[in-house]
C-alpha cells in the first residue's frame, strides 16, 4: 500500500526549502565577497623594521596596523584586509582598487610634517597638529592644505621668534619628508621636500596654517589626508606583493563560473542516468548543498577567490560521492534479495564509517592546507572544508530523508530498477548470500595475480621520475623561487619579440616568456630579481597606456620563498602523518602504511610529469598535491572497510589464496563506486581545465593527474601491498583469526 502522505511531505519540504533558496540566493551572491583576484585589487606582505633600529613589539605592530587602517580609510577601500602575521610583518590585501599605484604609495610612504628655521632647526613636526586638523581648500583660487596646530601660544612663540632675525633669514620653512622620494604628491618650491619657505615678518597668534605649493586639488586633498592618518611609526619593506587588474580579474571570474556550472550540469546528468531515482534525489540534495555552502560562507564574512570557487567546484564533485557510497552500497543489498525498504535501511547503516572516514581525511588535508597556507591558498582550504563538512551533512542527513519518504511510502517496493538494479541481478533471499558471495560484472579481473608486475611499473616510473627531476628539475614560480612574474594582457596575439621589446624600454631583464590563452593573447613573464614599487608602477603605467589592459604583477623576495617551500613540505608530512595515525587507529597499521605509499606515490607521479611537462609550480600546486592526498585517498579507503567487511565473514584464514579472493571480491564490488566518483571530480576539474580561467590551468591539470593516478594505485598499489603484509603475518602465525567483531558503527553519533 502506498502512503501519499509521505510523498506529499516531501513535495512541501522541498518546495519550502526552494521557496528560501529562491528568494534569499541574489541576496546572498551579493553579499559574498569577492577576493583581488576576481574584482582586482592588491596584496602586500610588508616586512616592519622600528626607525630607531629598536626591536618590533606587538605594541608597534598593533599601533602601525592601525597607522595603516587610517590610510586605507583615504582611499575609500570597502572591507580591507589588514592582518599581523608573525612577529614582525602585516599583509594588506585590497580588493577592487582602481588605482593600484597610488594606493601602494599611501599605504608606505612616510609624511613627515616638520617647520624648522634658516639654520635647519626643528620647530614644530607633525605631532603639534590637532587630530583630524587637515583638509584641502582654496587661497586665492589656488588648492592648499589648511592645518590646525593644537597650541595656538607656540605658534606665537615661533614666529615671535623668527620674526626677530635678520632679513633673509627670517625664515620658517614647511618640509615634508616622503621616505619614497621627492615631489611624491607636491611639486616643491625648492630642494629636497620644502613645500614651502615664507619669510615672517610679524606676529601670528593664530592656531590655522596654510601649506601653498603647486598643488592640484587632488594632490592637495591626498596630501590632507595622509596628514590627517599621521606618519607611520615603522619603515614597511615589501617582502612579497600580487595585483589582479580589474579586467582581469572578471574575465577570470566570468569563465571560472561557466566552467562550474558546465561541470555541476554534467554530474548532475550522469547521477540521474545512471542512479535513476537516487539520482534525482542526489540533485536535490546538491542544489540545497551549493546553497548552504554559499550561505555559510557569507555569514562567516569570508573572501571568495579563484581558487576558492575551484574548490565549490569540486567540492560538488566530492559531495557525490557520499551519495555513490550510499547508493552503491543499497544496490549491493538489493542485489542480495533484500526489499527496498531493508535494502535503504542496511545500506545506510553500512555505507555510514565508510563515509565518515572518506570525508575526515580530506578534511584532514583542507585543515593543514588552511593552517599553513596563505592568501589564496587559505580561501581554497576554507571553501573546501566548508563543502566537505556542508557535503557529509546534506548526504547523510538530506539523502536520507529525502529518500526514506519515497522508500517508506512503499511506491518502489516492487520496483528495484528505480534504483538501477535490473532484475536479472536480483538473487533470491533463500539462496542465503552473504555480501562476499555478491558477484559483479568484474568477476573476470583478477587484480592480484599481476602485482609484482604493477610493483614493478610503479617502481620503474618512480626512478625513471627521479632521473628527470635530476635533469629537468621542477620549473618552480617565483612563489619559491623569489623574482617578478609579470602577466600581461590583450586583445590580439603576443610575441616574444613583442614583449622583449617593451621590458627593454623599462630597463627590465626578463628570464623567460611564456604564453597562454588560445591565441596567444596572454604572456606570462619571469623577472630576474624582485621589482620595486616604483618600477611596478611604471610597469602598469606603461602597459596601460600601450595594451589598454593593467597587468598582473606578482613578487617574492627570497626570504619568503624559502619559507613557502619550506611550510609546503611541511604541510604534505604533517597531512601524511595524520592519515597514517587516522588509518591506523580506524582499520590497522597494515592498512595505514599502504595508503601512504599510494599517496606518495601518486603524488610523486604528479611532480615527475610537471617537470617533464615543465608545467610552472607555485603555491596553488601545493594546494593540488594536498587535495590529491586527502581525497585520492578515499578509493583506498571505501576498498579497505570491504576487505574488512568481508574479512569478517570467514572465521579462520588459513592460506594466502584465501586473502587474495577476499582482496580480488573486494575490489570488484567497490569499483563501480571508484570510477563513479573519480567520474564526477574529473568532469568537474576538465571543466576548468578547458573553460576556466588562465591562473588555474596548472592547478587543474594537477589535480587531473593526482586523481586518476589516485584510481590506478588505490585498485593495483594499495590493496596488493596490504595483502603482501598480511601475508607474511599469515606466514607468522599459520592461521589469522578473523572472529566476527562488532562493526565500529557511527550511526548513533549521528
Amino acid at each position: 500500500m502506498v502512503k501519499r502522505s509521505r510523498i506529499v511531505a516531501f513535495f512541501l519540504i522541498a518546495i519550502v526549502i526552494f521557496s528560501a533558496i529562491g528568494t534569499t540566493s541574489k541576496d546572498i551572491l551579493n553579499n559574498i565577497k569577492l577576493g583581488l583576484d576576481l574584482q582586482g585589487g592588491f596584496e602586500v606582505l610588508y616586512e616592519v623594521k622600528p626607525l630607531d633600529g629598536g626591536k618590533v613589539t606587538e605594541s608597534v605592530l598593533t599601533s602601525t596596523q592601525g597607522a595603516l587602517e587610517r590610510r586605507i580609510n583615504v582611499l575609500g577601500v570597502s572591507e580591507p584586509n589588514i592582518q599581523i602575521e608573525g612577529k614582525d610583518r602585516i599583509r594588506v590585501q585590497l580588493a577592487g582598487v582602481t588605482d593600484q599605484n597610488n594606493a601602494r604609495k599611501i599605504l608606505s610612504t612616510q609624511a613627515k610634517l616638520s617647520f624648522r628655521d634658516f639654520n635647519d632647526k626643528e620647530m614644530m613636526t607633525g605631532a603639534d597638529l590637532k587630530e583630524g586638523g587637515a583638509k584641502q581648500t582654496f587661497q586665492d583660487n589656488k588648492p592648499v592644505v589648511e592645518i590646525t596646530l593644537k597650541d595656538s601660544k607656540k605658534f606665537k612663540e615661533i614666529t615671535q621668534k623668527i620674526s626677530q632675525m635678520e632679513p633673509g633669514t627670517n625664515v620658517l620653512a614647511i618640509w615634508l619628508d616622503f621616505e619614497e622620494g621627492k615631489d611624491s604628491f607636491a611639486k616643491v618650491e625648492s630642494q629636497d621636500n620644502m613645500i614651502s619657505a615664507p619669510q615672517v615678518s610679524e606676529v601670528f597668534n593664530t592656531n590655522t596654517v596654510y601649506i601653498t605649493g603647486q598643488f592640484t586639488v587632488e594632490e592637495a586633498k591626498e596630501l590632507a589626508s595622509l596628514l590627517n592618518a599621521g606618519a607611520l611609526p615603522v619603515d614597511l619593506k615589501e617582502v612579497y606583493s600580487t595585483s589582479v587588474g580589474a579586467q582581469f580579474g572578471e574575465e577570470a571570474l566570468n569563465k571560472t563560473i561557466y566552467a562550474g556550472i558546465l561541470g555541476i550540469a554534467l554530474i548532475f546528468l550522469f547521477m540521474l542516468f545512471y542512479y535513476r531515482f537516487p539520482g534525482f534525489i542526489a540533485i536535490v540534495t546538491l542544489s540545497i548543498y551549493i546553497y548552504l555552502t554559499l550561505l555559510v560562507f557569507d555569514w562567516m564574512n569570508a573572501v571568495l577567490t579563484l581558487p576558492g570557487i575551484a574548490a565549490l567546484v569540486l567540492g560538488v564533485g566530492m559531495a557525490v560521492d557520499a551519495n555513490i557510497i550510499g547508493y552503491e552500497r543499497i544496490k549491493d543489498e538489493l542485489k542480495l534479495g533484500r526489499s527496498v525498504k531493508a535494502a535503504f535501511a542496511e545500506g545506510n547503516k553500512n555505507s555510514l564509517a565508510t563515509i565518515f572516514d572518506a570525508n575526515l581525511t580530506t578534511l584532514l588535508a583542507a585543515a593543514v592546507l588552511f593552517i599553513i597556507g596563505t592568501s589564496s591558498v587559505k580561501g581554497f582550504a576554507t571553501t573546501l572544508i566548508i563543502s566537505i563538512l556542508m557535503s557529509f551533512i546534506t548526504a547523510v542527513y538530506g539523502t536520507r530523508l529525502f529518500l526514506g519518504l519515497w522508500v517508506k511510502s512503499g511506491i518502489f517496493d516492487k520496483r528495484p530498477g528505480w534504483f538501477g538494479v535490473r532484475k536479472k541481478d536480483v538473487h533470491q533471499l533463500s539462496e542465503k548470500l552473504d555480501l562476499v558471495d555478491l558477484r559483479t560484472r568484474f568477476d573476470r579481473i583478477d587484480f592480484v595475480k599481476h602485482r609484482k608486475v604493477f610493483y614493478g611499473i610503479s617502481t620503474a616510473i618512480t626512478i625513471i621520475g627521479i632521473i628527470f627531476l635530476f635533469v629537468f628539475k621542477l620549473n618552480l614560480g617565483i612563489d619559491f623561487t623569489s623574482g617578478t612574474r609579470i602577466e600581461i594582457g590583450g586583445d590580439k596575439p603576443l610575441t616574444t619579440q613583442q614583449i622583449e621589446t617593451e621590458m627593454n624600454k623599462l630597463d627590465i631583464e626578463v628570464k623567460d616568456i611564456n604564453f597562454a590563452g588560445t591565441n596567444n593573447e596572454i604572456g606570462v613573464v619571469r623577472v630576474i630579481g624582485v621589482l620595486d614599487k616604483e618600477e611596478i608602477a611604471e610597469l602598469k603605467d606603461h602597459f596601460s597606456k600601450d595594451f589598454g589592459v593593467e597587468p598582473n604583477v606578482s613578487t617574492v623576495s627570497p626570504t619568503v620563498g624559502k619559507e613557502l617551500a619550506k611550510n609546503a613540505l611541511i604541510a604534505v608530512v604533517i597531512a601524511s602523518l595524520g592519515i597514517i595515525l587516522y588509518v591506523s587507529v580506524r582499520f590497522e597499521w597494515r592498512m595505514a602504511v599502504p595508503s601512504v605509499v599510494a599517496l606518495i606515490h601518486d603524488a610523486f607521479f604528479v611532480i615527475t610529469l610537471f617537470s617533464v611537462l615543465r608545467l610552472e609550480v607555485d603555491i596553488t600546486f601545493i594546494a593540488a598535491i594536498l587535495t590529491i592526498v586527502g581525497y585520492s585517498i578515499n578509493d583506498t579507503i571505501v576498498t579497505f572497510d570491504r576487505i574488512r567487511e568481508n574479512l569478517r565473514k570467514k572465521k579462520k584464514i588459513k592460506t594466502v589464496e584465501e586473502l587474495e579472493e577476499i582482496v580480488n571480491i573486494s575490489i570488484r564490488q567497490t569499483l563501480t563506486r571508484s570510477i563513479n566518483t573519480v567520474l564526477t571530480v574529473l568532469v568537474t576539474i576538465i571543466a576548468l581545465m578547458i573553460f576556466g580561467s588562465e591562473s588555474i590551468r596548472n592547478f587543474s591539470i594537477a589535480l587531473f593527474i593526482g586523481m586518476v593516478c589516485g584510481v590506478y594505485s588505490s585498485l593495483y598499489i594499495a590493496s596488493q601491498f596490504w595483502l603482501d603484509l598480511k601475508a607474511k603475518e599469515l606466514k607468522q602465525k599459520g592461521t589469522l583469526k578473523t572472529e566476527k567483531v562488532k562493526r565500529e558503527s557511527l550511526e548513533g553519533q549521528v
